[in-house]
């Protein structure tokens, strides 16, 4: 096959939806539960005689979720009977949405790493339904075990039209719609937790053709990078398939994260027969327009916004942004401590750019403070230093009462104690001066001491000013300020 080919990408992404109780029942809804069977009643355990009670607090988050994506919300939906056996679905049959799902056509703009622009990923639906429970294979034992306290929690499935064509594009759609669902506060997905479970469907066919290729589905995907590196084995795969002559099977494939590659499940050749039906015990739903209006009036802020609103606000590299977006409550800290410094800087920062100063404050948070929270495996919610006192630090480095490398050791003990910048500076009498008269006593040694490094400076070597500047430095502990002492430095070199 000479023929190009291009790869036909289809995601099912199923969440798990953060409300109080289950779905139909009022099990209590708690994906941490460590103790088996412990969060269940007759109806999640499908027990004869017994009829669900619809979630309301869960259909209103999928259409939240569905608002952000711009979908058409359904002013008529359903629920319908998906009817299989398997060991972890208690009553014979799942409850589900078939035709009439809550959320229709939507999209996601998506950015995946190294492009240029955006790339629209349509959304074909976003349905709601009951999670199943879980099965477990203890090591040396011919037996399975079911846990039933997932048996009907909320779960949200999305279905993407097949408009990814790269593993980086099924990466980005994936982790966009994460920050989404955590954002709208409807899913904390946690792919580590099984909170977030991604499908991919994935077919190659030649450029230019309509017509899809035979479907492959690739299951056992936990982590976003899994989903990247399965998306592009499979693509080579089957491109290696088709360009010697084979055909590519319609199948299930799991991903192997240790060996990196898709391995063969079980091969579907024709769909499942279901038999839906709608749900006889529960009724039908409708929905007024004026609570669709309300309900986008509430939404929040979302990521794309807030990206484009970090970039254009506070002058940061769409780097910076990305990572304050993604940490939404380090994009909240430093919102605050932004703010502190924007109301010093109407009231006494005149002497001041505010863009550097915003750009001294997000470096030492995003660079410095970033890394030791990293060093010592901290979260912004272990914090002990407020905003106040962060921003009280950007303020004496940006007035140069304290050198960046002595502001590196104070915010380690700030970080540490969760003092106050002012007493830790003063306890260690690493307050940086400008005193001319002190520096000049400093400067006239060093010169006396170093007649070399003058002469270099003389015969044009501008490294000799830095090494002379290093040596003042170094003499009065780190405390003098270094532009003083260059401005001494000149005026006393040209005076010889």
């Amino acid at each position: 096959m000479s023929k190009e080919l291009e790869a036909v990408i289809g995601l099912e992404i199923h969440s798990e939806l953060k409300t109080a109780t289950k779905m139909f029942c009022f099990s209590k809804n708690d994906p941490d539960e460590k103790h088996p069977n412990v969060n269940v009643c007759p109806v999640c355990l499908g027990h004869p005689g017994t009829l669900p009670v619809i979630n309301q607090k869960a259909t209103e988050l999928v259409q939240r979720v569905g608002a952000a994506l711009q979908c058409k919300l359904a002013e008529f939906s359903k629920f319908d009977r998906k009817n299989y056996f398997y060991p972890d679905l208690p009553k014979g049959y799942q409850i589900s949405q078939y035709d009439l799902p809550l959320c229709g056509e939507g999209h996601l703009d998506i950015l995946p790493q190294g492009a240029n622009a955006p790339r629209k990923i349509r959304i074909e639906r976003i349905h709601l339904e009951e999670d199943t429970g879980r099965l477990l294979h203890p090591e040396n034992s011919k037996e399975s075990l079911v846990d039933f306290n997932r048996a009907g929690m909320p779960l949200m499935e999305l279905v993407t039209k097949p408009d990814i064509r790269s593993g980086k594009e099924a990466r980005a759609f994936a982790e966009e719609l994460q920050l989404i669902l955590q954002y709208l506060g409807a899913s904390d997905a946690n792919m580590e937790k099984g909170q977030m479970r991604i499908e991919v469907n994935l077919s190659l066919r030649e450029k230019g053709v309509e017509q899809l290729g035979t479907k492959v589905e690739v299951k056992n995907l936990n982590s976003f990078r899994s989903v990247e590196r399965a998306v592009e084995f499979e693509i080579e795969r089957q491109k290696a398939i088709l360009e010697e002559g084979g055909r590519v099977i319609q199948e299930t494939r799991g991903w192997h994260d240790v060996k990196q590659i898709t391995f063969s499940q079980r091969q579907k050749e024709e769909a499942h027969d279901y038999r839906y039906f709608p749900e006889p015990d529960l009724p039908p739903m409708r929905f007024a327009h004026d609570y669709f209006e309300n309900l986008k009036a509430m939404l929040p802020e979302l990521p794309v916004s807030r990206r484009n609103r970090f970039i254009a606000e506070y002058i940061i590299s769409p780097k910076e942004a990305e990572v304050l977006v993604v940490d939404k409550k380090m994009g909240e800290y430093f919102e605050e401590m932004v703010s502190e410094l924007q109301a010093w800087y109407g009231a006494e920062g005149k002497d001041f750019e505010q863009n550097k100063l915003i750009k001294l404050a997000s470096s030492y948070l995003l660079s410095d403070l970033r890394g030791i929270m990293s060093e010592k495996l901290a979260v912004i919610e272990d914090l002990r230093i407020t905003p106040e006192d962060f921003a009280e630090l950007i303020k004496l480095i940006a007035q140069d009462k304290i050198s960046s490398r002595a502001a590196k050791d104070v915010l380690l003990e700030m970080f540490e104690t969760g003092a106050d910048p002012h007493e830790i500076i003063k306890a260690k009498d690493i307050g940086q001066t400008g005193d001319e008269e002190f520096l000049g006593k400093e400067t006239d040694k060093v010169l006396a001491e170093n007649p070399k490094a003058v002469e270099d400076f003389k015969t044009g070597k501008p490294n000799a000013m830095q090494f002379l500047i290093g040596k003042v430095m170094m003499a009065t502990k780190g405390r003098a300020n270094p532009k003083v002492v260059k401005e001494l430095l000149d005026k006393k070199i040209n005076n010889l």
